[in-house]
């Protein structure tokens, strides 16, 4: 009797072993779906231009030109060009020393400052400032935008609504419906700004008064159109869809 006892819980546990097993394996069947890639791209205009300029003492005749000298002469070129100091700070390299190798070897000063600005024909007026005020060793040190981020997630918000209307209208084509997302990621997006270097219309006279990053700018550019090339900004989403 004990035996027939345990038989019957050993057959009963097989059993139940048996259709829970069975049910596990039907939830593993996967369920149709879809996978798409939505890409979206945007090209903006720089808005914050970022120069970076070097003042160094110098000597003119028997005149040294000091580093406060030639600070103030510049504060006073962007005051005149409605540049704000507030956008004028020294950079980390700034109050460096460098030795020269003059008749008389002599430890000259200098110290380097960023400029922020917002547009190009601004950037044209700065170099002129430059120019006049015998500082030659400036240039665009990097480029970027105000609502870089804010234009990032529209980018990616815009890729994967690409990837849900490539969905719906590939599986409408075949009768089906989109569900819903299985699983989202985004491909390594992509935000290139490109080299900051100025496009002008039209020619340039060889009689350049002064440079803007490598290209001669002259008088005869004042009313052309200056503009920097455009950030890119790319984002690509995956999403694999359910079909319904």
């Amino acid at each position: 009797m004990k035996t027939f006892k345990s038989i019957t819980i050993l057959l009963l546990l097989i059993a139940t072993k048996t259709v829970f097993g069975q049910a596990t394996s039907d939830k593993e069947i996967e369920k149709p779906y879809i996978e798409v890639t939505g890409t979206a791209e945007k090209e903006i205009i720089p808005n914050e231009i970022y120069i970076t300029i070097t003042i160094r003492e110098r000597q003119e005749g028997k005149e040294k030109i000091t580093i406060d000298k030639q600070e103030a002469d510049l504060k006073e070129a962007l005051k005149s060009i409605g540049v704000s100091l507030d956008n004028l700070s020294l950079s980390d390299a700034n109050a460096n020393y460098i030795r020269v190798k003059w008749t008389k070897k002599d430890v000259i000063t200098k110290n380097e400052y960023v400029l922020k600005v917002g547009d190009a024909l601004t950037i044209g007026k700065v170099f002129e400032k430059l120019d006049e005020l015998k500082i030659v060793e400036a240039n665009i040190s990097r480029v970027s935008h105000s609502k870089l981020e804010e234009f990032k997630k529209e980018v990616r918000i815009m890729a994967i609504k690409a990837a849900k209307e490539k969905a719906d209208y590939l599986l409408t084509a075949i009768g089906e419906q989109t569900g819903k997302a299985l699983k989202v990621y985004e491909q390594s997006p992509s935000y290139k700004i490109d080299d900051a270097y100025l496009n002008v219309r039209g020619g340039r006279s060889e009689s350049s008064i002064y440079y803007v990053d490598g290209i001669k700018m002259s008088e005869s550019d004042k009313d052309k159109i200056l503009q920097f090339q455009k950030i890119k900004l790319q984002s690509a989403i995956y999403v694999k869809f359910e079909i319904k």
